[in-house]
């Protein structure tokens, strides 16, 4: 037997969860509190493709031999399988941190621009002086610009009205990586007496130790073309754990790799 369940949908707000403890890096105030609109998108946990199954099946042997009745006979194999699409976040500028020459920096996040054209994902490839070791590419560097040059601090090509707008990306335009975990379960029972069994259980957790990553931990971009004003963006550098993990959540283990885990318990 087997059950299968598909949800889509779409969150869109300004702010979510109040401003307090956002569920993906970007907005959390607007720095045009009169033009509330530029925050406008998608939820911070706005997961548009949730997919999650699950099976039961007793393998179909039945051994009347005691002996391989005792071995071959009750066994059991299931498991549950998650996917979701990715969680939105935003890119955005570096901070003004010049003289000042009138710049007056909003309260809230500044969102970098985009080239349009360039595809903002550059997903697994590795870019020389951007991409750091142990760490995986996500986002195309040379796909995005800060208003304000992180080797200045002043807006990108002189601090005029021209130069220092705001960039052109909404919030939470670019998605993290899609989400995909299993679990596989191997049941055998042992009959004791009339009323008393032994079940051992074998359970794998992501049982094909597929990678699950986080978002990128630099979302601040830097200008096309010079790498040392990139250093690190867009990369992803650690990985989730799901609730059905091992160690579960927040219990200070990493439950990310695949575990296996031996169970044996008595049932009456």
């Amino acid at each position: 037997q087997g059950q299968l369940n598909y949800t889509w949908s779409h969150c869109l707000d300004t702010v979510s969860n109040g401003g307090f403890l956002q569920f993906s890096a970007g907005g959390i105030l607007s720095p045009l509190p009169n033009n509330l609109r530029r925050d406008y998108g998608p939820c911070d946990y706005d997961i548009r493709h949730n997919l999650t199954g699950q099976y039961l099946y007793e393998l179909p042997l039945k051994f009347s031999n005691r002996a391989l009745a005792y071995a071959l006979n009750n066994w059991q194999i299931s498991g549950t399988a998650f996917f979701h699409s990715g969680i939105p976040f935003s890119v955005l500028s570096t901070p003004y941190s010049a003289a000042g020459n009138g710049i007056l920096q909003g309260s809230g996040p500044q969102f970098a621009s985009i080239l349009p054209g360039v595809d903002p994902y550059c997903r697994h490839c590795e870019i020389p002086g951007v991409t750091q070791p142990g760490t995986i590419q996500w986002l195309n560097p040379n796909a995005f610009v800060s208003v304000v040059d992180p080797s200045t601090g002043a807006c990108y090509g002189g601090d005029t009205p021209q130069n220092c707008q705001f960039g052109s990306l909404a919030r939470n335009a670019l998605r993290g990586p899609n989400f995909f975990w299993s679990d596989f379960y191997l049941t055998k029972y042992f009959s004791l007496t009339e009323t008393l069994q032994l079940r051992f259980d074998t359970q794998f957790f992501n049982v094909f130790n597929h990678p699950n990553f986080g978002l990128p931990g630099n979302t601040l971009a830097g200008i096309p073309g010079k790498p040392s004003t990139q250093t690190g963006f867009g990369a992803l550098t650690y990985t989730t754990a799901p609730p059905t993990g091992l160690l579960g959540v927040g219990l200070g283990g990493d439950s990310s790799p695949r575990m296996i885990a031996f169970q044996c318990r008595l049932e009456f």
